[in-house]
């Protein structure tokens, strides 16, 4: 069995409530790394739109357009 078929079936015991528990950790460590780095905060918001936007075009597409 491979990586990630491996990943696969891990990733599918996992019901709703992991998944935003997991989104959860995902955020209060970007909220660690920005009180230990605070230049981080520094940056133009323009980044952080472009950033967002690149990481939401995948998932709009296959929730709204895939069928």
């Amino acid at each position: 069995m491979g990586l990630l078929e491996d990943m696969t079936r891990r990733v599918r015991k996992l019901d709703i409530i992991d998944v935003k528990l997991a989104q959860s950790v995902a955020f209060f460590l970007a909220l660690v790394i920005a009180k230990l780095i605070p230049d981080i905060l520094d940056i133009n918001i323009c980044w952080f739109v472009v950033l967002f936007v690149l990481c939401a075009i995948k998932p709009v597409y296959v929730f709204w357009f895939k069928k």
